[in-house]
């Protein structure tokens, strides 16, 4: 995940949500969320 840009990380993070993907996948998502502090990208689209 490290090689996926920001911008592509959130569009997965809401197409896996949207999909309804494995929780543990959305998971692994969410933390390299956190890692990169974009957190607030998803709370402010979601």
């Amino acid at each position: 995940m490290k090689k996926l840009s920001d911008e592509l990380l959130i569009e997965s993070y809401f197409k896996a949500k949207k999909l309804k993907l494995s929780p543990d996948f959305i998971h692994l998502i969410e933390a390299e969320i956190q890692r990169r502090s974009l957190g607030h990208k998803i709370r402010n689209i979601s």
